[in-house]
């Protein structure tokens, strides 16, 4: 899949909220109500399309409604459905900023160009990003804080990652 042509998730269906369809979301967007912005959505298999229309905030999201949901029980069943848009539709980033998706399955390499393991995932448990490294000839991964500081260069063009983790870490 191209870059242009691949998807990127923006949001959740957390739950329903109350008893007409409507439903809790859940931004990852960098200003929360962008996420209505980049309709249609989709699923992660781009089987369904939904089209969201924010109707208020809540604490941790929004309440919304789409086209077709008419019922708590409706509203329910898309429960953690991971809402996703086609990267074409949003913003350019500045250069020190990624998509988590664009560094999924990037080599990385220490700082001397040893070759250490992939990049998993990205995860953010509220104190800032880590990079998630699947180490080469280990079961286990290791998470590595994404600072300028432990990840100095990220080259997405060569699709490298240079890393200067702290002693002890891989």
């Amino acid at each position: 899949m191209s870059v242009n042509n691949a998807i990127i998730c923006v949001g959740v269906i957390s739950g329903s909220y109350g008893i007409h369809g409507e439903l809790r979301i859940k931004s990852f967007c960098a200003v929360p109500e962008d996420i209505e912005s980049y309709n249609p959505l989709t699923n992660e298999h781009e089987k369904q399309s939904f089209t969201l229309a924010l109707v208020r905030p809540i604490k941790n999201g929004f309440v919304a409604r789409i086209a077709n949901i008419a019922t708590k029980e409706q509203a329910d069943e898309l429960r953690g459905t991971q809402l996703f848009a086609r990267r074409a539709d949003l913003p350019n980033l500045p250069d020190d900023e990624y998509y988590h998706n664009d560094l999924t399955g990037i080599e990385v390499f220490d700082t001397g160009g040893i070759p250490l393991g992939l990049v998993k995932s990205v995860q953010n448990h509220g104190a800032g990003d880590l990079l998630e490294i699947n180490v080469f000839g280990k079961k286990e991964t290791v998470l590595l804080p994404f600072t300028l500081e432990t990840v100095p260069t990220v080259d997405l063009i060569l699709a490298r990652i240079i890393v200067d983790p702290p002693a002890g870490v891989f």
